[in-house]
């Protein structure tokens, strides 16, 4: 046999992680009570491309923010067979794509959307707890829709969401607002922010000094102590407000008010994205340290003309998986990693086809069943099913099939005495194995 080189064996790029059992199990439990939640509210899912054109996110993100400046994934496709090749992008965030998707197949037309998703999101940043280069988000879209009522139901929703998972305001998270206004508004405070800006240039870091023409308001959103009195001082957004976009930031917080959500103003609350403008919100905990924010989003009603289709209102919020995860954690509400009802020894190898037939009838009532492979000894088996964490041991031995039943062995303390049940009966008994 010719000898072959043996490779270093392969693993998954820096920041990019797998997702195993049990852990995945969590996963799956918190996108189905996500899920259920927004359906409650009349959200329906979308799924866009992972990979989308680089222009999408240099229009409608903003080519002077970080994430198009510094951590996107951008790359040129091979070219085709006239030399022209694509630029591409691994999508650092999904809005613009489901607002791409929306414009694309007319699903504007007539009336608005409430959409929802969950997937990946990509940006080269430097991996840290909760924070990876491939990072998991869910998102809802509210998109046609100009009123304050649909950014309140939107809040109302993000805080709903976190109550069923078993968050309490005030003990774990904090909601933050904020009104940015609209453009003319945001021209006329951004030419007195850098005049302000300006008299203080030699307190700002070479950050601030990069973004005091090109982006201001991010500006005021150093996390650097020193600049927190300088940013503290700066002429504030709110007071540069019309008496349109007042009234509707004032709509928005009547109805949080009436439901009784409490929540802070933030007049230094801006997103790390262009495209917003009146309502910003977002959702903070002090329990993951200084990278507090969980959930946050906001109106943004230019972005789709930005992307080239017909002026459009809009608003949703993104929420990290990996971070809730975190937070959930933390705080100790995650669920246990689910286990099975049963768990089925197989003694001999003989009544395979008359065991198989009775699992199936087990699994088709509901029960959750974990069949031993292979057979072997009683020890291992039980040995096995035991640490599976099922409920009960289903004992198909070859005197028990002869007679047309199996063996329910309880395997918790609290789970009572073995008994035998029929085969031919399952659907009387099913329920017995059932988790409650």
């Amino acid at each position: 046999m010719t000898d072959v080189k043996k490779l270093p064996p392969l693993q998954a790029v820096k920041g990019m992680n797998d997702i195993l059992p049990p852990e995945s199990a969590r996963w799956e439990w918190l996108e189905g009570l996500m899920r259920g939640v927004l359906q409650r509210y009349g959200y329906q899912n979308v799924r866009t491309p992972i990979v989308e054109p680089t222009a999408l996110f240099v229009r409608g993100i903003g080519e002077v923010t970080d994430i198009v400046e510094k951590e996107m994934y951008a790359f040129e496709d091979r070219a085709d067979k006239n030399g022209q090749a694509e630029h591409l992008a691994l999508r650092p965030e999904m809005t613009a794509g489901v607002v791409r998707a929306m414009m694309e197949h007319s699903f504007l037309r007539d009336s608005g959307r409430r959409l929802y998703y969950f997937g990946p999101m990509f940006r080269r940043e430097k991996p840290q707890k909760g924070r990876y280069r491939q990072f998991h988000q869910m998102g809802v879209e509210a998109l046609g829709f100009s009123g304050p009522d649909v950014d309140a139901e939107v809040i109302l929703m993000g805080s709903r969401l976190l109550r069923e998972l078993g968050l309490v305001q005030g003990d774990h998270f904090e909601l933050e607002l904020n009104c940015l206004g609209q453009p003319d508004e945001r021209r006329a405070h951004r030419e007195a922010l850098i005049q302000y800006l300006q008299q203080h240039e030699d307190l700002l870091d070479e950050d601030g000094k990069r973004r005091l023409h090109s982006n201001p308001l991010r500006v005021l959103d150093t996390k650097n102590p020193a600049l927190q009195d300088m940013a503290n001082n700066a002429p504030r957004l709110l007071d540069f407000l019309g008496e349109a976009s007042l009234a509707h930031f004032n709509g928005v917080r009547a109805i949080l008010d009436a439901a009784g959500v409490s929540y802070r103003i933030n007049p230094r609350l801006v997103r790390g994205l262009d495209y917003y403008n009146l309502t910003v919100f977002e959702w903070v905990t002090t329990r993951l340290g200084s990278q507090g924010t969980i959930c946050g989003g906001g109106r943004y009603d230019y972005l789709i003309e930005q992307l080239g289709g017909k002026p459009s209102p809009a608003v949703g919020f993104g929420m990290g998986m990996e971070r809730m995860l975190l937070l959930l954690e933390e705080v100790g509400t995650l669920p246990a990693s689910p286990v099975p009802d049963a768990y089925a020894i197989i003694p001999s190898a003989d009544g395979l086809p008359q065991v198989m037939v009775a699992l199936e009838a087990l699994r088709a009532a509901g029960v959750s069943v974990v069949m031993h492979p292979g057979q072997g000894g009683m020890k291992s088996q039980f040995k096995k099913a035991d640490g599976s964490g099922a409920r009960f041991a289903l004992i198909f031995g070859q005197d028990e099939l002869a007679r047309g039943e199996v063996s329910v062995k309880p395997l918790r303390a609290e789970g009572g005495e073995q008994v035998t049940r029929s085969l031919y009966q399952i659907a009387d008994w099913a329920g017995e194995l059932r988790t409650a």
